[in-house]
């Protein structure tokens, strides 16, 4: 079983209203404590390069936590799946993890439904834009307690981009099994029809509001899938 992170497992407004706000807030002071950690350099290096593609858009660049900080919340402010900005959000929320300054929310159906699945001897793997290191986090610090001992592997934008069906077919691959062996839940229908491109089961997870005109089938809660 492959799962989607935001509006699947975990709601959308502790995305946007806790997570992003916490890394709009604490970039800067994150990178001049940090800027010459080796795996902060390596987060930096990245966004000078995505910068390269957004030269003549974005502010300009300097090489210091002020100008990268203006980059990254340039990048925020476009919603972009940038793998450089998601690396660093990573980092920057360990951070407030390690300080009890957040803790990861999930829905409540979700650690029932994740260690009834693996009674069943179900496999579990995470595919989010958000960075692995960033899913981990969620899981590791939620609500529910730790449920990473329930996941056996993560995913992020470093397969592909979560609307290419390819990035599905090196997941199989990576998890050694066949497309068709693997079932795929997201709220988002774009991304389950890349899966689905790539021989996947589909199953779309509505969390609220009405379901979107599709094919998938679909559930409002993980209670009722595969009881």
């Amino acid at each position: 079983m492959l799962l989607d992170v935001e509006g699947t497992t975990t709601p959308v407004d502790f995305v946007y209203d806790t997570l992003f706000p916490f890394a709009r807030a604490q970039t800067r002071a994150f990178l001049e404590q940090h800027w010459t950690e080796p795996g902060v350099a390596d987060c930096v290096s990245q966004l000078r390069d995505e910068h390269t593609a957004d030269a003549s858009l974005a502010p300009a660049w300097s090489d210091d936590p002020a100008g990268v900080t203006r980059y990254v919340l340039w990048l925020m402010d476009q919603d972009r799946k940038s793998t450089g900005l998601k690396a660093l959000q990573g980092r920057v929320w360990e951070e407030g993890y390690g300080q009890g300054a957040l803790r990861g929310v999930v829905y409540e159906d979700v650690p029932r439904a994740f260690a009834r699945w693996r009674s069943q001897a179900r496999r579990l793997a995470i595919f989010s834009s958000g960075s692995v290191l960033a899913q981990k986090l969620i899981f590791g610090h939620s609500t529910a307690g730790d449920l990473t001992p329930l996941l056996e592997a993560y995913f992020d934008t470093t397969t592909g981009p979560k609307r290419a069906t390819e990035s599905y077919r090196r997941i199989a691959q990576r998890l050694g099994v066949l497309p068709t062996s693997v079932l795929f839940l997201s709220d988002v229908v774009a991304e389950l029809d890349a899966a689905r491109g790539a021989g996947m089961a589909t199953v779309l997870c509505v969390r609220s509001g009405e379901a979107p005109a599709t094919d998938h089938p679909a559930v409002g809660n993980f209670g009722v899938l595969l009881p």
